[in-house]
C-alpha cells in the first residue's frame, strides 16, 4: 500500500507547470517521510481503461443488484482495478492543468472509471448519495494551473470550471480535506513571483500532508 499517489492529469513533462509544482511538492514530502512508497499515476500512460459501452451496461448491471457477464465484467473489473488503485492510498496529490476553463479530458475519463455504485457511492431514495469514502482519514492535495484565467480577470479570459468541478467531485466522494495549490499567472501578472509564492505553497503543504 502506497504512502501516497500522485496522479498527474498533464502530458507536457518538464514543461507543465503543474508537474514542476509536484516535483517540489513530492521533493518535501520525501525529505519529512523518508523511505515513503509514492505511487506515481501518469494518466496518460495508457493504463487508464476506457469507459464505453460494456462498462456503462456492466454499471447499470450492479445498479440493479446483478453480475456482469463476457464484455461487460471485463470491463467492470478494469474499473474496478483502477478505482483499488486510487483507494489504495490515503494521501493523493492531483496535477490538474486547466483546459479549456475545465480539466483534461483524460482526467474527466478517470473520474468517470472510479466513481462506481459500491464503491465510490451509494444511493438511499429517501436521503440521495452516500459518500463512501468518507470518514476513513483521507486526504488530497490539488495543483490547479493556468495561464490564462487567473482569479479576478474579466470573463473575456475564461472561467474557472476547473476548480469547482473537481473539488466538487472530490467533496462528493467523501474525501472533504482537501488542499489547494494554485498558480495563475494570466497573461500580464508576475510570473516570477506568482511562480514563488505557488511553490512556496507547496512545499507548505507537503510539510502537513
Amino acid at each position: 500500500m502506497p504512502d501516497l499517489l500522485h496522479i498527474s492529469a498533464s502530458p507536457r513533462g518538464e514543461n507543465s507547470q503543474s508537474l514542476r509544482l509536484a516535483a517540489t511538492f513530492l521533493d518535501t514530502y520525501r525529505t519529512i517521510h523518508p523511505g515513503a512508497e509514492i505511487d506515481e499515476w501518469d494518466l496518460w500512460d495508457g493504463s487508464l481503461p476506457a469507459f464505453g459501452p460494456a462498462a456503462a451496461r456492466a454499471k447499470m448491471t450492479v445498479f440493479g443488484g446483478g453480475t456482469p457477464q463476457g464484455e461487460e465484467a471485463e470491463a467492470w473489473h478494469a474499473a474496478t482495478e483502477a478505482f483499488a488503485r486510487f483507494d489504495a492510498a490515503d494521501r493523493i496529490l492531483f496535477s490538474v492543468p486547466m483546459w479549456n476553463s475545465g480539466v483534461p479530458y483524460v482526467l474527466k475519463q478517470f473520474v468517470d472509471v472510479v466513481s462506481q455504485p459500491g464503491l465510490i457511492f451509494g444511493i438511499d431514495p429517501a436521503t440521495g448519495y452516500q459518500h463512501l469514502l468518507a470518514g476513513r482519514g483521507k486526504r488530497a492535495a490539488v495543483i490547479y494551473t493556468s495561464a490564462v484565467w487567473g482569479p479576478g480577470v474579466g470573463p473575456e479570459f475564461g472561467a474557472d470550471f476547473q476548480a469547482p468541478f473537481f473539488t466538487g467531485w472530490l467533496n462528493w466522494t467523501g474525501i472533504d480535506d482537501v488542499a489547494e495549490i494554485r498558480f495563475h499567472p494570466t497573461l500580464t501578472g508576475d510570473a516570477a513571483e506568482v511562480s514563488r509564492v505557488a511553490h512556496e505553497t507547496a512545499r507548505d503543504v507537503a510539510k502537513a500532508f
